[in-house]
Formats: structure tokens, C-alpha cells, sequence
């Protein structure tokens, strides 16, 4: 692209000077060709002024000796006369003398062209001598001939030095646009990623501040790219120890329900035994029914740990809202003297599994907190989608808490991280009821772009945004 632009610049500069030198060369030729024409006028009229005295002497001569026999003879022997062809013709109007032509340069003419157009237009003169017609014709085919010499030979050094000027012209203009071509190559290396390269200086006030405009995009660019990879790479162990965390969630989820699991219902299984017979000692029937009600107790903590561990399938649209009311629904059948209160609507398109467990996860310490902390009667949780932000909101009436409680405990510091890690906002603030109120806002996650780093790059630079 830029080796066309620079042949245009060339091509527009050269013609640019081309055209002021033919212009300056015609002002030139013009002025020389007014010069020249009243210069061979002002020969000519010359020369013919002294040809006419001369005639003038020799006539007045033989009409003072009244004998113009021998005027013929006398105007022959002189010959030519200056810039001027002289004829004689009788008074029936013969021919009887032509003066000869002249020896200067016999031979060639100036073109007709360049003779039309500056050799003036003159009148013969004329004297009537007893019957004798003499004609004075000036000739300034001689000084436009020379005229013709002196513009061959000037013609010659002009166009000589055209040639030299128009050599001088494109060294310098190549000269001029050559950062041009080191400006290209630096584009197409960083449109194949590389931001590495800068641009010197040339001395030249506008391609130096193109240089330092250029350099300082590059390092925007290399300084984004570098960013952008130390971001993904952030990304990838986040993933990774997302992963990891969730492996270890199952893990323990499966121990919890093979080991423990497995115990307590051996426990309830031989405590039901007993039950059935000691019937007759109230004592050990007691017990076993104590036994038994606490194994269901434990039997329903299990399944809760478990249902807190497992990691839910992926959310399709739709599914997050559900996920969200099934969990509420759970933990009201598991604290059933606290009233619970949903307003959830669906949202409005699908989006990505870890943003939905996210979610889920972030409800489900909040209502652990309200059970385990608010000494609350009623909660209330609401969520709902807009164009570009998920709200989500968990408010109670209980006793609510002080900031450094707050501040202190694991769960409220995991939501932190968790909403952060969604590049939202968490709130922790009174609720209307008097209780405590958590409120996170998230950016619904878009699709990623499908560009390479370069791109995403030039795009942070473009648009301001935070990597």
C-alpha cells in the first residue's frame, strides 16, 4: 500500500515540478519571442531607412544630371543592400535589374513556422524614375535565421539542464520519501503480531512526528499484547484450579456419601432394630428412637453437604433461574421455621456453565450465613436479568451484622472473590426488614471474540477498554 502511495507522491511531485518548469519555459519563449520579433523589426527598418537614403542619393544624382541611363548600372555595381533585395522594372514593367542574394548563410531558411511567428510584415518602397520603377523590399530572413541558430543552441542548454534538474529532482524526492518504505515494512510486521519494531528519526518535522505516533502505538500495542497474554494466562489457572477445586468437591462428595453415608445408615438400620425389640423396656426403646431421629437428622446434613459439593450439570437458557429455585426450594424443606420468599425470572439467553455455578454458589453462602448467623424469620431472594447485568438479591429480618464480622468470615470473603472474578460489584448493606442484605451485580458474560492476540490488542487500544 505504501509503495503505491509513494509512487503516487512521485509521480504527483514530479509532475508538480515538470509543470513549473515548462511553465517558467514558456513565460521564457514568450518573452523571448517579443523580444526577438521587434528586435529583427527594428534591424530591418534600420537597415531599410539607409537603403532608401542611399537610393534617394543616387536618384537625385541622375535626375540632377538628367541622365538616368546609367542609374541601372550604378545600382548594379553597389549590389545588395543591406537586409533589403532591390528591382528594377520598366515602364512596362520588365524586370530589368534584381540585386543578388545574399552570401550570409546561403543556403538555409529558419522553418516557416518559427519565421511566421517572428518575422514582422514589412512594405516595399517604391520610386518612379522616368519610367523606370525601382522597388526596395526588405529581407529579415537573415536576422530570423540567426534568430533560429541562437534558439537551437539555447534549446540544446535547456534541455540539457531539464535533464540534470529532473535527475537532481527524483534523487531528492527518493531520498525524501525513503522513511516511507521502512514506515510499510514496520505496518506489515505488526500486522503479522510483531510490535517490536520502531521507527528512527530523518530529520524531517512531519515524518518524525509520524515515527513518534507510530513508536508510541507500537508500545501501546506490545505493552496490551503482553497484558493480554498475562490475562489469559490468569485465566488458565483460574480454570485449572476451578477444575482442581471442583474435582476435590466431587471427591470429597463421593466420600462423604460412600464412608459417612454407608455409617449412618448402618447406625439408623441397627437403631430401628432395637427400636422394634425393646418394646417392653421404654428406656432403650427411647434411645433407639433418639438414635434413630438423630441418623435422619444426619442423613438430611449429608444430603445438604452433598447437594452444596456437587457440581450442577450445565445450565442451558433458562436453566439458571431453576437452579436457583430448586435450591431455594431445598433450603426451605431444610429450615422449615424460616419463610423464604423467590422472585426469580428467567434470563434471557444462555450463558456459560461457570458463570451459572458461580451463581448458584454465591446463593448458597448467602443463605447459609442467614441460617447460620441472622437468627432470621424471613428471607427474601429475587433475581433477574437485564440486557447486560445479572442482580442478585438476598435480604432477611434477623439481627444483621457489623462490619468487622463481616469482614472476618470465610463465606462473605469467598463471595467477594467469586464476584470479582465476574468483574462485578458485591453489596453488603441494611435490609428494609432490619436484617442484613447482599446484593451482587454481574456483567453477563459474551461470547469471545474469535481473533488472535494482535487483534485483541489493537482492539483494547482502539476502544480503552480494560484488559
Amino acid at each position: 500500500m505504501f509503495k503505491r502511495v509513494a509512487n503516487r507522491l512521485h509521480d504527483r511531485i514530479g509532475l508538480l515540478v515538470t509543470g513549473a518548469a515548462a511553465l517558467i519555459l514558456m513565460l521564457v519563449g514568450l518573452s523571448w519571442t517579443v523580444t526577438t520579433r521587434g528586435a529583427i523589426e527594428e534591424e530591418i527598418n534600420a537597415a531599410t531607412r539607409v537603403a532608401e537614403q542611399w537610393m534617394k542619393v543616387l536618384v537625385d544624382e541622375a535626375e540632377a544630371r538628367g541622365d538616368t541611363a546609367q542609374l541601372t548600372e550604378q545600382l548594379a555595381a553597389v549590389g545588395r543592400v543591406r537586409a533589403n533585395s532591390l528591382e528594377v522594372f520598366d515602364a512596362e514593367g520588365r524586370l530589368r535589374y534584381r540585386s543578388p542574394a545574399s552570401t550570409y548563410k546561403a543556403g538555409r531558411d529558419a522553418p516557416p513556422w518559427f519565421a511566421a511567428l517572428v518575422m514582422p510584415h514589412f512594405e516595399p518602397s517604391v520610386r518612379e524614375v522616368d519610367g523606370l520603377r525601382l522597388v526596395l523590399v526588405p529581407d529579415g530572413s537573415r536576422a530570423t535565421l540567426d534568430a533560429w541558430d541562437s534558439l537551437v543552441q539555447v534549446a540544446g542548454w535547456a534541455i540539457a539542464l531539464l535533464v540534470l534538474l529532473g535527475l537532481a529532482v527524483r534523487h531528492a524526492i527518493n531520498r525524501t520519501l525513503q522513511p516511507l518504505h521502512a514506515l510499510e515494512s514496520a505496518l506489515e510486521q505488526t500486522a503479522d503480531g510483531r510490535f517490536d519494531v520502531r521507527l528512527p528519526h530523518h530529520g524531517l518535522v512531519e515524518l518524525d512526528r509520524l515515527a513518534d505516533r507510530y513508536n508510541r502505538m507500537a508500545d501501546e500495542l506490545d505493552s496490551s499484547l503482553q497484558r493480554n497474554a498475562r490475562l489469559e494466562e490468569d485465566q488458565a489457572f483460574n480454570q485449572a484450579l476451578q477444575a482442581r477445586l471442583e474435582e476435590e468437591r466431587r471427591q470429597i462428595a463421593r466420600e462423604l456419601h460412600d464412608e459417612i453415608g454407608q455409617s449412618v445408615t448402618a447406625v439408623r438400620a441397627m437403631a430401628g432394630a432395637i427400636a422394634q425389640r425393646s418394646g417392653e423396656a421404654p428406656g432403650v426403646h427411647g434411645s433407639a428412637q433418639a438414635i434413630l431421629a438423630m441418623t435422619g437428622q444426619m442423613q438430611d446434613g449429608v444430603r445438604h453437604i452433598l447437594a452444596r459439593l456437587r457440581r450442577p450439570e450445565p445450565l442451558p437458557r433458562g436453566r439458571l433461574a431453576a437452579a436457583l429455585v430448586e435450591y431455594c426450594d431445598h433450603w426451605a424443606s431444610l429450615y422449615p421455621d424460616i419463610v423464604i420468599e423467590q422472585k426469580i425470572s428467567t434470563e434471557p439467553v444462555a450463558l456459560p456453565e461457570e458463570f451459572c455455578l458461580a451463581v448458584l454458589r454465591i446463593l448458597q453462602e448467602s443463605l447459609t450465613n442467614v441460617a447460620r448467623h441472622a437468627n432470621a424469620m424471613r428471607v427474601e431472594v429475587a433475581a433477574h436479568c437485564d440486557d447486560d447485568e445479572l442482580t442478585l438479591t438476598i435480604s432477611d429480618d434477623g439481627q444483621g451484622f457489623g462490619a468487622e464480622a463481616a469482614a472476618n468470615r470465610f463465606g462473605l470473603t469467598g463471595m467477594r472473590e467469586r464476584v470479582q472474578a465476574l468483574h462485578g460489584r458485591l453489596g453488603l448493606e441494611a435490609s428494609p426488614d432490619g436484617g442484613a442484605m447482599v446484593t451482587a451485580l454481574l456483567p453477563l458474560p459474551r461470547p469471545a471474540p474469535e481473533a488472535n492476540a494482535p487483534l485483541r490488542a489493537v482492539s483494547h487500544l482502539n476502544t480503552g477498554d480494560r484488559p
